[in-house]
């Protein structure tokens, strides 16, 4: 095969020959198994008199200097429906994708194959102007034009780097959440693309994430993307995604909803973690009981050093705050904490009621949130429990939380979201 490498707007529209005879025109590319970091094309689609007639790659002989197309047979089989394949001129072109390196969305304007290991290959997307010149059919103009700019920014992606913003065939497409592209990006970032797209657009890309790193994505969302998106991907997706948010982002969302939507949404979720988000939602999103997480570690006073580290070897990948250890009765009142640095200095055989801190500062669950940060920041806690009058420890107040909180909103707009992802349980030891 004489084409090694090219753009398929240099193709498309070609004369397609048997033996020098035309049969018709190129009138688009198949690509079987598109989720591959550089995807095979399958074939060909001939438009001819009889209608768009499939052409398998294995019969492509030729590409002449003016782009007209060589085939060894006359393709017969009709071209399979867009249902069941990728069609890169009818699904790809002009269409929104996200530059997972370069962390936006742009738009295709050509698409480049390559000839590599023996097969056809697309390996890169162009969204720069030469794309759109080249498909004019200006390719020389262009060239001329874009030489008296100077410097012209990046404008080839390779497709690893592709991530699309919707699987175009969602029964044959099947990407592996965990090595999906879009996972890639820093939950601030795929929040930032996100917000970017129409509604039907942001949908489709939290279509295609995995519970979890859609909640990443959530917590860096604003107010009304997050209540626009709640409703787009159904009431069972939105709630498996809650689920995985921290409690209190989780709260704080649920909060922005209408009572009707909250028990819809909370019906879906499992009786442990809806019954916490309840007692959350119940509070002022300015109060320590608003901003608290139930992501904490609490620990029996009977248990040795020995016993509790080889506890949270075994809850570590559950829990991620595991700073201090918050020591309570089986009634769970709040007997005293420990820092992770005590515990590990500690004699194995030491007892944490022997170890513990039992002098605590502590808030209220309606302590404004002005009074949590100023605590936090008065005893340069990384953490601060939320009890209630009975002493009854309710959560954790986290330090990023309070900042966020008393941040000034203009302030808060220009910076980017850096707080850590908690989950939506506490764990215990």
């Amino acid at each position: 095969m004489a084409f090694t490498q090219g753009f398929i707007s240099d193709l498309v529209g070609r004369a397609a020959t048997i033996q020098n005879h035309p049969i018709g025109k190129v009138a688009d590319f198949l690509v079987g198994t598109p989720d591959d970091a550089f995807p095979p094309v399958d074939g060909l689609v001939i438009k001819t008199p009889q209608g768009l007639r499939f052409a398998p790659i294995d019969t492509l002989a030729d590409v002449d200097d003016h782009g007209n197309v060589a085939l060894t047979i006359a393709p017969k089989e009709p071209a399979p429906p867009e249902s069941e394949e990728l069609y890169l001129v009818a699904d790809l072109l002009d269409k929104q994708i996200v530059d997972v390196d370069g962390r936006k969305v742009v738009r295709i304007n050509d698409i480049e194959v390559a000839n590599t290991g023996g097969k056809l290959r697309v390996v890169a997307a162009d969204v720069g102007i030469a794309g759109l010149l080249r498909r004019l059919g200006l390719r020389s103009f262009g060239r001329r034009w874009l030489s008296r700019l100077g410097t012209v920014p990046r404008s080839m992606i390779a497709w690893n780097s592709v991530a699309p913003i919707r699987e175009v065939n969602p029964s044959h497409v099947r990407l592996a959440v965990k090595q999906h592209r879009l996972a890639r990006l820093h939950p601030s970032e795929l929040a930032e693309i996100i917000g970017e797209l129409s509604a039907r657009e942001a949908a489709a890309v939290v279509g295609q994430l995995d519970d979890e790193t859609a909640a990443d994505a959530f917590e860096h969302l604003d107010a009304e993307t997050r209540k626009t998106l709640i409703e787009d991907i159904g009431t069972e997706r939105a709630a498996d995604i809650i689920e995985e948010m921290d409690a209190d982002d989780a709260a704080d969302l649920l909060a922005e909803l209408p009572e009707e939507r909250q028990s819809e949404l909370l019906a879906e979720m499992n009786a442990y973690t809806a019954g916490e988000l309840r007692e959350l939602v119940k509070y002022p999103e300015d109060t320590a009981g608003g901003l608290m997480t139930t992501d904490y570690v609490w620990i029996y006073p009977h248990r040795t050093t020995e016993a509790t580290i080889r506890k949270i070897r075994e809850i570590a990948p559950v829990s991620e705050f595991i700073y201090y250890l918050y020591v309570v009765d089986g009634d769970d009142h709040l007997l005293g904490a420990l820092s992770l640095r005590s515990l590990l200095l500690a004699l194995p055989t030491a007892f944490i009621d022997r170890i513990m801190e039992r002098d605590l500062v502590t808030v209220a669950p309606l302590t404004p949130a002005v009074d949590v940060a100023s605590t936090i920041a008065k005893y340069d806690l990384l953490a601060v429990p939320v009890v209630d009058e009975h002493g009854t420890m309710l959560g954790i107040v986290t330090v990023d939380d309070a900042i966020d909180a008393i941040m000034p909103e203009e302030i808060a707009k220009k910076l980017p979201h850096l707080r850590a992802r908690h989950h939506s349980h506490h764990a215990a030891t």
